[in-house]
């Protein structure tokens, strides 16, 4: 019997979630999950076969994760309104390098590749190109968005547009990896689009590691820690 582990925080959304999940998968056994260094444990045990963070706080896990498995990256799986995307960098303190963002852009590559998906990308940045010299951040969130078009460019043969801070354009044009300027805005873009918006997300996709692990939002709905369960149980096949 397969084993999927997930942590149970303050958001009991969890559990209800895990009675739907086990109604249609009876196969799947679900262990629930009450503390960050059990989950940890999990994730590192060869008898689970997937771990879902669930509502248990993110910063510990990842710490601990990130000593282990130096480049690990994460990237949102969103599906919404007919659109499919990857979304990342989403952690707060992730991708705020060109370079660690075009690890990133590597890993969703192969991933969607891997699930049988042709990549198209969507580089996003803090202004418009004529918003130039508005500011030091802005202007080199430009010239970044820039750099890391043109290393996707050299070193792949990917569909890559710079869309600078039109995500609606990003997301019209049916690009299925979306990268945002750093880790804090790409939370806020997840925030917006599925805890306010109500798009579905399947959880965050984790990179960089050989274990099946699905990072979620302590405030994800019902349906939301379905999904992640789903994703889980189809990842780990």
């Amino acid at each position: 019997m397969k084993t999927i582990a997930i942590g149970v925080g303050e958001n009991e959304n969890i559990i209800q979630a895990c009675h739907i999940f086990k109604e249609k998968h009876p196969k799947t056994d679900i262990r629930l999950i009450y503390s960050d260094d059990d989950l940890i444990k999990a994730v590192l045990d060869d008898n689970v076969d997937a771990v879902v963070r669930g509502s248990l706080p993110a910063s510990n896990i990842m710490q601990y994760l990130k000593k282990h498995y130096p480049n690990l990256s994460r990237a949102t799986y969103v599906n919404g309104d007919g659109h499919e995307f990857l979304l990342s960098p989403v952690g707060i303190d992730e991708g705020n390098t060109v370079e660690e963002k075009y690890e990133i852009v590597r890993n969703c590559i192969d991933f969607l590749k891997k699930v049988g998906k042709k990549p198209k990308i969507a580089i996003l940045a803090e202004g418009r190109e004529d918003d130039f010299g508005r500011g030091s951040e802005v202007s080199n969130s430009i010239i970044d968005s820039k750099k890391l078009t043109k290393m996707i460019q050299e070193n792949t043969d990917e569909e890559v547009e710079n869309c600078f801070i039109l995500i609606e354009k990003a997301i019209n044009s049916k690009a299925n990896i979306i990268i945002a300027p750093n880790g804090r805005a790409g939370n806020i873009i997840f925030r917006t689009l599925v805890l306010v918006s109500s798009w579905p997300s399947h959880g965050a996709v984790t990179f960089g590691i050989d274990r099946v692990y699905i990072d979620t939002s302590r405030d994800q709905s019902i349906d939301g820690y379905v999904r992640s369960l789903i994703l889980a149980d189809e990842l780990s096949k």
